[in-house]
């Protein structure tokens, strides 16, 4: 559903569906019980100077029924936030798309605590483009390549590439060069099929039994001495810890997908706070991003009829 409001500082409104039923006899005396505990005077303030708006941008009053709307919107009051200190790249701009180099800690879309500072608010800032929407995401830890629509009238066509499969992406991540202890050597290139949901407990994935609805082909493509501890320890023969780097191709788009079918091999991402193991929450560390790169992305441009493809100038910090 459209909003009536018009993005504004890079965010859209908020919509807010009014219940059909209940002891509320106004949308005042709804949204007073969802959130008046927060900031009661605000609310009236909203509704007071007409910025809560129903179907068709209809201002509401303090006395509007609440069977009068079935959708409201209304801005949200944005917490300040702290810059995170990345910077995105612009790859390439058109009449229909925009390609971006996405770094690490910059979430694709705004959620949560992060707002302004995620890619897709800075960019419609920075380029004055509010119909600005992404065409997938990055999860945030993950740095590469961002594919966005820059013209709703052209956005469908983009949008059915990713619904039937139609695009082609490959990433790289660096792990250890053989699997943890207590798993099994692996002949690469290996296709991992299995079948994942999001677990009920935090934001994990994991793998259940039934039939697989995530495949991941992974081919190891150099492998490399690592330096520095903890991670540059010596194996136990005392030589240098070995490393590699791995090209990923995803032939479907499950929550964490690579992160784990990664670690179901004994070959956890470098830096992964997740998975294998779920580390304690900690204020992330710059100098450590998680070692996972969105490399490229192919697909057949609907407009221009011809194979397109788009490759990220970011390398892995621990792909030597």
């Amino acid at each position: 559903m459209q909003s009536p409001l018009p993005v504004r500082d890079g965010v859209n409104a908020t919509r807010l569906r009014l219940p059909d039923e209940g002891p509320w006899e106004t949308a005042l005396d709804y949204m007073m019980h969802r959130w008046g505990h927060i900031d009661p005077q605000g609310i009236e303030d909203r509704f007071d100077a007409g910025e809560i708006v129903g179907e068709a941008g209809i201002a509401l009053d303090r006395s509007t029924p609440m069977q009068d709307h079935t959708f409201i919107w209304y801005y949200r009051t944005l917490p300040p936030e702290t810059r995170i200190p990345v910077e995105l790249n612009i790859l390439h701009q058109d009449d229909h798309l925009l390609v971006v180099d996405k770094p690490h800690f910059l979430p694709t879309t705004p959620g949560g605590t992060y707002i302004q500072e995620s890619a897709l608010v800075r960019l419609r800032n920075q380029l004055g483009l509010p119909d600005l929407i992404p065409m997938h995401r990055l999860d945030r830890m993950t740095a590469g390549i961002l594919l966005l629509s820059t013209n709703p009238e052209t956005r469908g066509k983009y949008q059915v590439l990713f619904e039937k499969r139609q695009v082609q992406k490959e990433y790289e991540c660096v792990s250890a060069a053989e699997p943890a202890p207590g798993h099994p050597a692996v002949d690469f290139p290996v296709v991992v099929r299995n079948r994942m949901t999001k677990s009920r407990s935090y934001l994990l994935a994991e793998v259940v039994d039934g039939e697989p609805n995530a495949e991941t082909r992974i081919e190891r493509l150099r492998t490399f001495d690592a330096s520095g501890a903890p991670d540059g320890a010596p194996d136990a023969d005392g030589g240098p810890h070995r490393r590699a780097l791995y090209r990923l191709e995803p032939h479907s788009g499950k929550t964490h997908q690579l992160r784990v079918h990664m670690a179901s091999l004994g070959l956890g991402i470098v830096n992964d706070a997740f998975y294998p193991k779920l580390l304690d929450k900690a204020p992330d560390n710059y100098a450590k991003p998680l070692q996972l790169l969105a490399r490229g992305i192919r697909f057949v441009d609907p407009i221009s009829g011809s194979p397109v493809e788009y490759r990220s100038r970011l390398e892995l910090s621990e792909a030597r």
